[in-house]
Parts: C-alpha cells; sequence; structure tokens
C-alpha cells in the first residue's frame, strides 16, 4: 500500500491496510432500496424525516440560466426564513464539469463564515476520504449542499427550507452533468431520491437520479460521531469507485 493512501485510511480510522469484509451488492441503477435494516444505527438515523418535496417544486430558475446568474440569484435568495440569519448563501464549490458530485445537508458555522461547503474537522474528513480514492477537492470534484443557508444550530433543514433550495441544486446537477452524484447523509439523500431514507438500508447500493447514479453513504460529521461505521463508508468509497471506472469504462 502506498504511503499516503496508507496515511489517509490511518486518519478515516481504517489504516494501516483495510480489506473488505464483504463486497457490497450492487442494484441496477434506477432500483431504489426496499429492504428496511433489522436496527437502525443508533445516532445515523436520530433525525427527523423529511417530507418529501412534490415534483413541483423541483423546477430550474431558469433552463437558461448559468453559472453567475445561479450564483447571484442563490446570494441574493430570501425564499425562506434561512436567509435571515445567514452571513452568506453557500452555492458550492469545485470542478462545474466535474464527473463526482458530492451533494451534503447544509452549511455549518464555519462554511456560512468562509463561504465554502465542508470545512472544519467535517471537511478535512472528507476531503482524506477524497484522497484515499484518488480524489482531490477541485479537480474533477464538485461540493454542494442540499440548502445553500445554515440552518440555525445546524438543525436538519425544514421541509420548506428543502423545496425553497431545491430548484439550485437541480440546476447546479444539470449544469454540471456528473457521471456519479453521492449524497452524504439522510437529508441530502432524501432531497435527492424523493422518499423516506435510512441510511443503512440505502447506502450499499446504486441509486437514480434523473438517469445518473446515486450513491448513498454517511455524511463526514455524522462519522466524526460514529467512528464505528468508517469501516461501512469505506465498503461505500469502494462502490463509488468501482462504479465510476464501470462509467468511464476504465
Amino acid at each position: 500500500m502506498k504511503p499516503d493512501r496508507e496515511r489517509m485510511l490511518r486518519e478515516m480510522g481504517l489504516g494501516p491496510v483495510w480489506k473488505l469484509r464483504v463486497p457490497p451488492a450492487a442494484v441496477p441503477v434506477g432500483q431504489a432500496a426496499t429492504a428496511q435494516p433489522a436496527a437502525a444505527p443508533p445516532l445515523a438515523e436520530a433525525v427527523p424525516a423529511i417530507v418529501p418535496v412534490p415534483d413541483s417544486a423541483f423546477v430550474a430558475p431558469s433552463g437558461a440560466m448559468g453559472w453567475e446568474e445561479l450564483a447571484a440569484t442563490v446570494a441574493a435568495c430570501r425564499q425562506c426564513r434561512l436567509c435571515a440569519a445567514r452571513k452568506q448563501a453557500v452555492l458550492g464549490v469545485g470542478d462545474r464539469n466535474a464527473d463526482w458530485l458530492f451533494v451534503g445537508e447544509g452549511p455549518g458555522a464555519e462554511e456560512d463564515a468562509r463561504g465554502e461547503p465542508f470545512v472544519g474537522q467535517a471537511g478535512k474528513l472528507l476531503d482524506n476520504m477524497l484522497a484515499a480514492i484518488g480524489l482531490k477537492r477541485g479537480a474533477d470534484v464538485y461540493i454542494a449542499n442540499a440548502v445553500k443557508c445554515r440552518p440555525p444550530e445546524n438543525r436538519t433543514p425544514a421541509p420548506e427550507e428543502i423545496a425553497a433550495c431545491s430548484p439550485y441544486l437541480v440546476r447546479q446537477i444539470e449544469l454540471i452533468r456528473p457521471k456519479l452524484i453521492v449524497a452524504l447523509g439522510r437529508p441530502a439523500a432524501q432531497t435527492l431520491l424523493q422518499t423516506d431514507v435510512r441510511i443503512g438500508a440505502a447506502r450499499g447500493r446504486l441509486h437514480d437520479y434523473r438517469g445518473v447514479p446515486l450513491v448513498v453513504s454517511y455524511h463526514p460529521a455524522y462519522l466524526l460521531r460514529s467512528p464505528q461505521d468508517k469501516a461501512r463508508a469505506w465498503e461505500d468509497l469502494c462502490l463509488m469507485r468501482r462504479t465510476m471506472q464501470e462509467r468511464k469504462g476504465t
């Protein structure tokens, strides 16, 4: 194992060597998970369920809206109450023509201050997870969130807040045209899949977002609280890498 990769896996709590115990079973793209776990993980599911947003909410702000107009629209957005306490809206960061799109929940305090998603300890862990499969923030990777403004006290976004921001995320996906989408955490997965999601049942297999393969995994902030699930997160990373290799024919 290369020293750099070994260091990254140690950072995730998986080093010095990690081998998959059981290869994750993939299902055909478009087939959502229906099985329910025997028991919900202790913290991963301890968030309020998000009511699915009606399809009518998923209309891009403008079919011709480019990145600059989208960024200006998000920065000035006052479509929900989250705008009241934000320092700034956080659109996203990275390669705007990326093959990889990672979607989290929403900005935290540091993200709100700096205007970039996934900074601080959760961001450091995400960067290490990316490096473990040969990726780097900003290089063929784009990172976004389900909502663009920080929910107070980092609470789970409310359904109406998700609905207000969903058109922005939809337009981002249309502009990026990724080959693979990764939903990090339950709110992101529910926003993209438009159904109630349990991470334990949804991870480890492929889902579909409008013809694009989608993988569900744990949010890095959750992994910092629950390191016992880092091994499952590594399995998800392997599924992502394998799926992308198949998509690219490599």
